[in-house]
């Protein structure tokens, strides 16, 4: 589980830092920025690349408990060598 930061922590966490860290802060904090967007920017993509929705009897199957098994039970049913949810 994530911790909530306020940005007053991080300002007061840069103005404790030597001037001569202050590129590397910024550095660090662009490149956060900037993987952030390339995530936004990949999930965009895929949802453009699915035109095609869910049929009707996927949404049913989707919705039903009917048929439905945990990961251990398919694991053990199935002979999987892979933990599943």
């Amino acid at each position: 589980m994530a911790l909530a930061v306020h940005k007053q922590m991080l300002y007061e966490l840069i103005d404790q830092l030597n001037e001569s860290d202050h590129q590397t802060a910024y550095d660090f904090l662009t490149y956060l920025l900037d993987r952030a967007r390339r995530e936004r920017l990949v999930w965009e993509q895929i949802d453009e690349t699915d035109e095609e929705g869910l049929t009707e009897e996927e949404r049913q199957q989707l919705q039903s408990d009917e048929g439905y098994i945990a990961g251990r039970d398919a694991k053990r049913e199935f002979g999987l060598q892979v933990d599943l949810p």
